[in-house]
């Protein structure tokens, strides 16, 4: 892990750290040694891990530290699987429930995404995609469904900027945001549901082609 100028948020540094492979699958983390790179006390750095543990980041063991946790290739395909169930769900939910405000800022972050596409910035739109289904959870009013369907997207965040850059994904990504939106918009539980689940499917397809990539050269693609 690259040494960073001291921040205060030890949690979204590690976060972010895993996330973007600059810490390993497996890879040991030492409290004391993560404590000096990124110029935090160890107690900060201590609850950083349970948090991340607490998310499927990070694994602690009895008497052995933490190390990144390994997701498995079919463990990442059946996260999305479970995900399109949950996410039909609440995108039905939110339809019904979603307000004038919701939508407005729906509609703010996907102009943003729009010009995230136009710009060619694959891990930008990607980082706003996370935005634009988080106001959908918190429309749809359903706490445990989004609980759940967070702790998995947290999971799988690692596979997530992989499949952004399959050439072209990023445009039909957004047209699929713009059919939940619509429906989203009409009110029509039953079409943002299917637009939700079509949306995934895509996502799993999207997933399953970065995993032969990865077979095919031995590394994840460049993000």
């Amino acid at each position: 892990m690259k040494r960073r100028p001291p921040r205060a948020d030890p949690y979204h540094q590690l976060r972010e750290a895993i996330v973007s492979g600059q810490l390993h699958p497996n890879e040991r983390l030492v409290e004391a040694a993560i404590a000096e790179r990124i110029g935090a006390g160890r107690t900060a750095v201590r609850a950083a891990l349970v948090r991340l543990d607490q998310e499927g980041l990070v694994q602690l063991e009895r008497n052995r530290g933490a190390r990144v946790r390994h997701i498995s290739d079919g463990e990442a395909m059946e996260i999305e699987e479970v995900r399109a169930v949950l996410e039909g769900m609440l995108a039905r939910r939110a339809a019904d429930r979603i307000t004038a405000d919701g939508l407005r800022e729906l509609r703010h972050v996907m102009t943003q995404m729009r010009e995230h596409v136009e710009a060619g910035d694959s891990i930008g739109y990607s980082e706003l995609n996370a935005t634009f289904h988080q106001v959908i959870w918190t429309a749809a009013g359903h706490p445990t469904a989004s609980n759940l369907v967070g702790g998995l997207k947290s999971q799988g965040i690692r596979f997530q900027y992989q499949t952004a850059l399959r050439p072209g994904r990023a445009e039909r990504s957004l047209r699929e945001h713009e059919a939940i939106f619509g429906a989203l918009k009409a009110h029509d539980g039953d079409a943002a549901e299917a637009a939700m689940r079509e949306h995934l499917a895509e996502v799993l397809d999207t997933l399953r082609w970065a995993i032969d990539s990865q077979h095919r050269t031995g590394r994840w693609l460049p993000g």
